[in-house]
C-alpha cells in the first residue's frame, strides 16, 4: 500500500518525497479532480494526501467521496506555511456534527 500527495506548492512536494511519497503538484480544480479520480481506481494506494490549500478548492467533491467510501482514507495537511485552520477547529467540527458542546 502507497500514499500519494497532491500538493500545490514545491516545498511540500519535496518534503514528502524525502519520506518516500510520490506525489503530483496541482493548481486547478478540475486537474485536481481528475488525479483524484485516477487515485480512487488504483487499489494500491492507501493513503490520498492533500494540502489545505488543495482540500479548499475541491471541498465538497472530498467530502462526498468521504462519505460513500471508504478506500483510500484522504487527509488534509498543512503546508509550508502552517495550519490555516483555526485552533479550536476539531472541537467545533464535534459540536456541529454531534451536537454535543465539548
Amino acid at each position: 500500500m502507497k500514499s500519494f500527495l497532491i500538493s500545490d506548492n514545491k516545498d511540500t512536494m519535496v518534503a514528502m518525497r524525502l519520506a518516500g511519497i510520490t506525489g503530483v503538484i496541482l493548481h486547478e480544480k478540475e486537474e485536481i479532480i481528475k488525479q483524484i479520480i485516477e487515485i480512487l481506481n488504483d487499489r494500491d494506494t492507501g493513503i490520498l494526501i492533500l494540502t489545505e490549500a488543495i482540500f479548499e478548492l475541491v471541498e465538497e467533491e472530498v467530502m462526498n467521496i468521504k462519505l460513500k467510501r471508504t478506500y483510500p482514507l484522504i487527509v488534509e495537511i498543512p503546508d509550508r506555511f502552517g495550519q490555516r485552520r483555526e485552533d479550536n477547529y476539531i472541537t467545533r467540527y464535534i459540536n456541529e456534527s454531534v451536537g454535543v458542546k465539548l
